[in-house]
């Protein structure tokens, strides 16, 4: 596979009526724009070609499915008004850009020292991150923005697997609707998880369609926790973090973990 083989399976395969391709062949990047709008998105080739060398289709399934869901939220305009059970706090890493491509701001809190609190519309099969020309467009207010958020957030399942590793409990959230991470800000299903575990509490969000919480009972948990955020963050769409949290009383604070030893992020080693 190179870049001129892959440059013509995804134009055979996104191809659509109201859509240009335009190929920099000294960048290695293809344009893929919606001709209505002028919106589009460009995607590096290399990266998708060393994946294919690793999971052949299914690299190219996700690069095309990732596409036609950027592009259909490019692909017109959106409204908040009455849209009130479509809103969502998603959680994201603090590289995470705080603008939009055409350089509006995202709507945004700050979180942890890891994370950032964005929100979204969601759309159905994809959802569109809630930027300030949007809200101010619909007459809306960050505060109302974030109470219905976070309403929504608390309706949503939080139903769990449950694994034990070394007498260490862990449990996944991994349903797979875009707001796994989202969760985190459940404070109340936070607090109910707290009362049935029996060591130290943990929480982590290595990426956004994942929320481990862990049960650790001996030091051995610490080091499967650490392996097991480190897996889940470098194979996830959207990594966030490979820290996790410790839970305390409602506070979350980010740990290190180190050779069977945790250090609090703001202790040194």
């Amino acid at each position: 596979m190179d870049s001129i083989q892959l440059k013509k399976i995804l134009t055979e395969r996104l191809e659509a009526e109201n859509r240009s391709f335009t190929f920099d062949r000294k960048k290695d990047e293809l344009r893929i724009e919606n001709t209505d709008t002028s919106k589009g998105i460009t995607i590096s080739l290399p990266g998708i070609i060393a994946k294919w060398h690793q999971e052949k289709e299914k690299a190219i399934d996700e690069v095309v499915y990732y596409t036609e869901e950027a592009l259909a939220v490019m692909g017109g305009e959106h409204t908040l008004s009455d849209k009130e059970k479509n809103i969502f706090p998603v959680i994201r890493s603090t590289s995470f850009p705080k603008e939009a491509s055409e350089g509006v701001p995202f709507l945004m809190d700050e979180h942890t020292a890891e994370t950032r609190i964005y929100y979204a519309l969601d759309l159905g099969n994809t959802y569109r991150l809630i930027d300030e020309q949007l809200m101010t467009r619909e007459g809306w207010n960050k505060e109302q923005v974030q109470q219905v958020a976070r309403f929504n957030v608390r309706s949503l399942p939080t139903n769990m697997k449950k694994d034990i590793v070394a007498d260490n409990v862990f449990y996944f959230l991994n349903s797979n609707d875009g707001y796994d991470a989202s969760r985190l800000l459940n404070e109340k299903f936070l607090k109910e998880m707290s009362e049935t575990v029996e060591g130290e509490m943990t929480v982590s969000v290595p990426h956004g369609d994942v929320l481990i919480i862990g049960d650790i009972r001996n030091e051995t948990g610490y080091d499967v926790l650490a392996q097991m955020t480190m897996s889940f963050f470098t194979n996830g769409h959207i990594p966030v973090t490979a820290l996790s949290f410790l839970y305390e009383e409602g506070v979350l604070e980010p740990i290190f973990i180190m050779a069977k030893n945790r250090v609090k992020k703001d202790e040194k080693s």
